[in-house]
């Protein structure tokens, strides 16, 4: 029977694979249709808020890169959190993987039909990445404040 740490590895270890390699089969995706799952958010968005408020295309591409990478910096802060105890030790650990995935992500899409590599996607996605990053810092700060813990080691 595994350990309750060995478990939260296993778990924490495999959703931030699977959510790295989502993100990179998305990356794979031709131009085209790329373009259609924007379109279709666009149209929802623009349903509910109406024709003139001012959602682009453009909008929502960059709001899905950021958020796909606030998710993976979550998941990779607590994916190194599940390994050490000491989280700030081996910051280094998720900030660098934060910032390789988006360069690999755009790696990939300069071989995809209708793609292109762009810097300030990197940019934006590593902003991503260290905001989720963040999120979940306060989250435990503000908890073992609350419970008068010792911060998160």
């Amino acid at each position: 029977m595994l350990n309750k740490n060995t478990t939260h590895r296993i778990v924490w270890t495999a959703l931030t694979v699977l959510f790295t390699l989502f993100i990179f089969i998305n990356s794979m995706l031709p131009a085209d249709q790329s373009s259609v799952g924007s379109g279709s958010v666009l149209a929802f968005l623009q349903r509910i808020l109406g024709e003139n408020s001012g959602v682009t295309e453009h909008l929502v591409r960059k709001t899905a890169h950021f958020v796909e990478y606030l998710v993976l910096g979550i998941l990779l802060i607590l994916t190194v959190r599940s390994y050490v105890d000491r989280i700030f030790e081996h910051i280094f650990v998720p900030l660098f993987a934060g910032l390789a995935i988006p360069v690999v992500d755009e790696f990939i899409q300069l071989f995809v039909e209708g793609r292109s590599a762009q810097v300030d996607d990197v940019m934006l996605d590593f902003v991503g990445v260290l905001t989720g990053m963040v999120v979940v810092l306060l989250i435990v700060y503000i908890k073992n404040r609350f419970f008068k813990r010792r911060w998160w080691r």
